[in-house]
């Protein structure tokens, strides 16, 4: 299986969210996008030393209900006062098998966010902010727990990595109604929408898979993210709204948390498909550090069904050359709602 001189996959997620729930409600989108799509094959999560896997996803995500605490507020779609912001993301990866058991990554995320509003714009009329490019670069080693060649039919992978603040954390754009005698004023936009968070964070991540029947493979994976910096000096304007939303005038830079796990069939020998589960969030608290600053404690809960298409010695998708001990990979998922 690591031995096979080429694999291409390409894997369609395409998630439909189902559920999600506020812990501490400040606004109506729970995280920012950070967590990439994980593999559901073998041949995606094993390589032997020298290969190398080189893949992209890409994510949309819509958000738009509003919760107060772990109530919904549905009154504010219904009054159309609701925020809505609209997530495009594409993380670009590679992988590296330093030996049949140890290897390291990069992910490299790119963003493009918009955010419709009310209340940012004066009240009474409703615009769009926006921010666009390169978002936090994650890089990584992790390591088999189980021998591959002895473990075939599952194992487990626990890996270290450092998030680095290559995203922009105080982007700016427009916003109306808010300057001087009502004139437009550039100011930050919202937390949800910054392509970064301003702090280097320490990541610690998993991955697993387990035959359970023929053909039949359970899978998952998560990780954790620990950011030590407490606020990053971008200020919110919230205080604007109300002199007691002052503790909420600088942008914290939280911890985030993301877990996923499902169950994949092969139906032959090029296609197989799978169903599953991602769990992710910002906790109310960081593990280090502070806790001051605003953020948007809250967790989502969406649906992972996909299909993937394998097929050996197959080059030019996705537009990468294929050459020897390369594999491709490419997911695409959408979530359609969120708090």
């Amino acid at each position: 299986m690591r031995t096979t001189q080429s694999l291409t996959i390409l894997c369609f997620i395409l998630t439909s969210l189902v559920g999600s729930q506020m812990a501490r409600a400040q606004g109506c989108v729970a995280i920012r996008h950070f967590s990439s799509c994980v593999g559901t094959t073998l041949e995606n999560n094993l390589l032997g030393a020298g290969d190398i896997q080189i893949g992209s996803n890409y994510r949309y995500f819509k958000s738009f209900r509003h919760f107060r605490g772990t109530e919904e507020e549905p009154d504010r779609v219904a009054n159309e006062t609701e925020v809505i912001n609209h997530s495009h993301s594409w993380d670009f990866f590679l992988t590296y098998g330093i030996t049949d058991r140890l290897y390291a990554s990069i992910t490299i995320p790119t963003v493009i966010n918009t955010r419709s509003s009310l209340y940012e714009h004066g009240r009474d009329e409703r615009h769009t902010t926006f921010s666009r490019g390169l978002a936090d670069i994650r890089v990584g080693m992790g390591y088999w727990v189980f021998d591959p060649v002895k473990h075939q039919n599952g194992n487990l992978a626990l890996g270290l990595g450092l998030k680095l603040p290559t995203g922009s954390y105080n982007a700016s754009d427009i916003f109306y109604n808010v300057g001087p005698e009502g004139s437009p004023q550039v100011r930050p936009v919202d937390q949800s929408i910054q392509p970064g968070d301003g702090g280097f964070g320490i990541t610690v991540d998993f991955q697993f898979y387990q035959k359970i029947a023929e053909r039949f493979f359970a899978y998952g994976g998560g990780f954790y993210l620990i950011n030590p910096r407490e606020t990053n000096g971008t200020r919110t304007f919230r205080e604007t709204l109300s002199p007691i939303l002052a503790n909420e005038a600088i942008i914290a830079v939280p911890d985030q948390f993301s877990l996923r796990a499902g169950v994949s069939h092969a139906f032959g020998a090029n296609f197989s498909g799978s169903l599953g589960a991602r769990y992710e969030g910002v906790p109310v608290k960081d593990l280090i550090g502070g806790n001051e600053g605003f953020r948007r404690p809250g967790n989502v809960l969406s649906i992972d069904p996909g299909i993937a298409f394998m097929k050996n010695n197959l080059g030019g998708i996705l537009g990468a050359a294929q050459i020897d001990h390369i594999v491709v990979i490419g997911c695409i998922s959408g979530c359609s709602r969120s708090s």
